[in-house]
């Protein structure tokens, strides 16, 4: 689970929002703290409706989900005998939709799909008000790393001149590239940290994508905040090894080395950060 909590109030409770597996898990804990604290937790997990909704959440998407265990459980829900916790619920179909977390923002944390039907549980007005909040939190989120994008791009941008710098003093000069033909020299070594970060050239890119291009996008218009900060030390690597005078075949394995090793790091530390743009929209990498 990701050391990244956020929160949220909701009728004076404060919730957490953790990231689990790239996925946003809420504080069930912390909707009934202060109340019935476990005990509405496990009132909730007995009843017959709430095993049939874990159940039919886990099928949908956990491929390793126990489904025979769900079976005894979905017929004895209901019963004065049956109870069942989150701990239980868990060790015996192994679910993924309910998890218990210890330590300093401990207690039983649940999918936001299932966290808003427990949001139900407790009245219809705490969960739309959870939902509600829950939304207001996502678009703060968006709104910033849209922010961030911006001037990441920007930074990419200022960056790439010290790049066409490089080449107009230690590549031009060497190559037997007319005026007319200049372009070609500073399209290739854009594309060298294209394909090395990206895997791909520019032209490559335009024919896979379209509709992108018609739009008046490009490869770069549609990276991740991560990878633009990336092509921006990519940049200044490859300015600084033009003229250190590094042939383009080392300069290319080095550049390509460095891009997977950032880009390994920056994606483990924040996943959103990883995901494309488009407009001012966000959508997963393919």
């Amino acid at each position: 689970m990701s050391k990244q909590v956020k929160k949220i109030e909701v009728e004076e409770k404060i919730i957490s929002i953790t990231s689990h597996n790239e996925n946003d898990y809420i504080c069930l804990t912390d909707m009934v703290r202060g109340e019935e604290g476990n005990d509405h937790i496990r009132n909730w997990m007995r009843n017959r409706n709430t095993v049939e909704f874990l159940g039919i959440w886990e099928q949908l998407y956990n491929p390793h989900f126990k489904g025979v265990e769900f079976d005894r459980f979905k017929k004895e829900a209901g019963l004065n005998s049956f109870n069942l916790t989150p701990k239980k619920w868990v060790e015996s179909t192994n679910a993924i939709g309910v998890i218990s977390k210890s330590g300093r923002y401990g207690g039983t944390y649940a999918h936001k799909d299932i966290a808003f039907e427990f949001g139900a549980w407790i009245s219809p007005m705490f969960k739309l008000l959870l939902i509600k909040e829950f939304q207001r939190l996502k678009e703060i989120e968006t709104n910033q790393y849209n922010l961030e994008w911006n001037v990441k791009r920007v930074l990419s941008k200022v960056n790439y001149t010290i790049q066409t710098d490089a080449v107009k003093d230690y590549i031009l000069p060497q190559s037997n590239l007319t005026k007319e033909t200049e372009w070609l020299a500073y399209a290739e070594e854009a594309d060298v940290l294209n394909v090395a970060l990206f895997g791909c050239t520019a032209k490559q890119w335009r024919e896979a994508n379209p509709q992108l291009t018609l739009e008046g996008k490009n490869l770069r218009d549609i990276a991740s905040i991560n990878e633009l900060a990336i092509l921006s030390n990519l940049e200044s690597a490859n300015a600084d090894m033009i003229r250190e005078g590094v042939s383009k075949k080392e300069r290319f394995d080095k550049l390509y080395k460095i891009a997977r090793y950032q880009k390994e790091i920056l994606d483990k530390q924040d996943f959103l950060k990883s995901l494309k743009k488009t407009s001012d929209d966000i959508y997963l990498k393919e």
